[in-house]
């Protein structure tokens, strides 16, 4: 699930789906936020979030790399990630009825909508606290909810490669020798301003989203399970694979900085405008394949468990 979480087009809540312990979590989560505690509930809880946040902490930086040097590649690779999700929430809604059809179409409307709309925040340091716990809330819902993708989400609210470079801060503070041979506590501090807000949005949103969907699947089932196809569809619209960043013109404003001749060289590739680009024949071939082998990962992990037919 920490895996997933990193990347945009794969839910947590699908690979817990795949593995079969999907049903068990949410439940487990609509206890802890109920005050109901029982040792089964804690032990899934620990086991999954610690070792989630493990991998989080220690991989958010390779990833954000990966995005920034190689996006095409990437985005080929996480529109198959997403939509080798579809048959498993399909086979969840069958037999598809009116409602499973009509939530679909609003799931995918929502997606459309955030993909016009993407934002274009530079997010980290520079975000608001508001807009950094409304990222942790749109990033809780990947643990909770099958086909929805948290990294997604933070790439269209323009905050996905900030925090996972806040994050991959944290960890260098956390593990690198300060002044005193300890971490480095002016980059954790630093980091910590993104860090806390985000977090506490995703706790806020764990324990809403999990208790929400409980009660939303035991009364309108269909109509929510239709929600969650439009929405792991509709997810694919805003992965366009061919953009890359371009280098930065003098008299361009970037981070809020006037761009000169000067200062080009100092601007983090992050930071670079992202346009798309005509892919040559080689280039849409490898995306074919890319998404191919992504979709393939994504039924693999579902093969590796048996996921219920409906979640109760």
């Amino acid at each position: 699930m920490g895996l997933a979480n990193l990347v945009p087009g794969i839910s947590g809540g699908t690979m817990l789906l795949a593995a079969g312990v999907y049903p068990g979590f949410i439940s487990a989560i609509a206890e802890v936020t109920t005050f109901r505690f029982r040792i089964r509930s804690l032990i899934l809880l620990v086991s999954v979030v610690a070792s989630a946040a493990i991998a989080i902490l220690l991989l958010a930086g390779s990833v954000k790399d990966l995005v920034v040097s190689h996006r095409w590649m990437m985005y080929s690779l996480f529109i198959g990630l997403t939509l080798g999700g579809v048959p498993l929430v399909y086979r969840m809604a069958r037999p598809i009825s009116l409602s499973v059809l009509l939530g679909a179409a609003g799931g995918f409307a929502v997606m459309l909508v955030m993909a016009v709309t993407r934002g274009a925040g530079d997010g980290g340091v520079g975000a608001s606290t508001l807009l950094l716990f409304a990222s942790g809330l749109a990033a809780s819902a990947a643990m909770i909810l099958p086909g929805v993708s948290g990294g997604y989400l933070l790439l269209l609210l323009g905050q996905y490669e900030a925090i996972l470079g806040t994050i991959d801060q944290l960890k260098r503070g956390l593990l690198s020798d300060g002044a005193g041979g300890g971490s480095d506590f002016a980059l954790v501090l630093d980091a910590l301003t993104v860090v806390v807000p985000f977090g506490i949005g995703i706790a806020v949103g764990v324990a809403g989203v999990s208790n929400l969907l409980q009660w939303l699947l035991q009364r309108f089932e269909k109509a929510t399970l239709g929600a969650l196809l439009g929405l792991l569809l509709g997810a694919v619209v805003g992965l366009w694979p061919f953009q890359e960043p371009r280098s930065p013109v003098s008299g361009e404003t970037i981070e809020e900085r006037i761009v000169s001749d000067e200062n080009a060289a100092d601007l983090e590739r992050d930071d670079w405008q992202i346009v798309s680009f005509e892919p040559s024949n080689r280039e849409m071939a490898a995306a074919i394949g890319l998404i191919a082998v992504g979709f393939g990962a994504t039924l693999l992990i579902g093969r590796l468990g048996r996921p219920n037919s409906t979640i109760e």
